[in-house]
């Protein structure tokens, strides 16, 4: 299984993640619609702040962290994990929002 992104198969893990990042507004819509969300304004400040830490830093942040960014710098001062897990239920913004904003599976280490 994989998804079709602009016209382009794109590969993914054993899990639905991306193995290559692809950082378009429609593998967001197509990764969401397969994934049964209806992306809204809020999901796509988190995407946003996701892919943003990813280039930077190559990886994105934990869940602590995430919450930290998007209040301090991602224009998400109401972000916290239950609005996280209100936005991306199936595992939270640390772990569905990272597929649905294209983006290789978190690799879980701690502390960033």
């Amino acid at each position: 299984m994989g998804y079709v992104i602009n016209g382009e198969d794109k590969e993914v893990d054993d899990y639905g993640y991306l193995l290559e990042p692809d950082y378009s507004d429609e593998a967001a819509r197509v990764i969401a619609e397969a994934s049964g969300l209806a992306l809204t304004e809020r999901h796509f400040k988190v995407i946003n702040y996701l892919r943003e830490k990813y280039k930077e830093d190559g990886h994105t942040p934990n869940l602590r962290n995430l919450v930290k960014g998007l209040q301090e710098e991602g224009g998400m001062p109401e972000a916290d994990s239950n609005l996280l897990f209100e936005l991306f239920p199936d595992g939270g913004a640390a772990k569905q929002g990272c597929k649905v904003a294209g983006l290789p599976q978190p690799k879980g280490k701690g502390g960033y």
